[in-house]
């Protein structure tokens, strides 16, 4: 329509402009979005393996408790299988720089698992890593309730009374909505994460809230 009526009474909201003034450091920023980066404590690497095993009783562990568990905890994050996962310990201290340390292989990262009472699902190929892990993610977003007189508050400029409400939602790893809730503004994630479980059908093994 290229020309509305009563154009110049209508109230105009300037459209917004945006420059990029630092386009170095923006397309630097959406890089790194896909970086990978693993942090792996000083204290772990420092006593990462032990060079003094003696063979017959007594003999001592080459890789201490904390080194399996370390393991563990990537090819959980990463969902690997054990030798993916031996790979990419030695991978990662290839990057290091560390060419005097190595991952434990697979069937000791398979047997001490167990002694140490951590509890992995076996990723193979074919299958799908996540289907017998279930876990739910608790966020919530506002929404801006106006009165009748919304317009009539815009034409004439005047201040309008605005109410908050607030919307909790659960949502499981494949983002599907479990779970949600409308409450007050006041109202905190926390606060109704039983009321978000209580419908929620299957069990759980992890909640965060974002």
């Amino acid at each position: 329509m290229p020309y509305k009526a009563n154009q110049s009474k209508r109230h105009h909201i300037p459209s917004q402009k945006y420059v990029v003034t630092n386009s170095a450091e923006y397309n630097q920023a959406l890089r790194n979005r896909g970086r990978i980066d693993i942090w792996i404590s000083d204290g772990i690497i420092k006593n990462w393996q032990s060079e003094q095993v003696h063979d017959g009783m007594g003999s001592s562990r080459k890789y201490p408790n904390s080194t399996i568990e370390a393991c563990l905890q990537i090819r959980m994050v990463l969902k690997l299988p054990l030798r993916q996962t031996q790979g990419f310990i030695d991978y990662l201290l290839e990057l290091m720089k560390r060419p005097d340390l190595k991952s434990p292989d697979y069937s000791t990262l398979s047997a001490r698992s167990g002694t140490l009472g951590l509890t992995t699902p076996r990723f193979k190929k074919g299958e799908n890593p996540t289907s017998d892990i279930a876990a739910l993610a608790i966020d919530s977003t506002g929404f801006k309730v106006f009165g009748l007189d919304e317009w009539h508050s815009k034409k004439h400029k005047l201040n309008a009374k605005r109410t908050w409400k607030k919307a909790h939602f659960g949502v499981n790893n494949d983002h599907y909505i479990q779970g949600a809730l409308l409450t007050s503004k006041d109202v905190m994630d926390f606060q109704v994460v039983d009321q978000i479980l209580e419908q929620v059908d299957h069990e759980l093994e992890a909640v965060t809230m974002n």
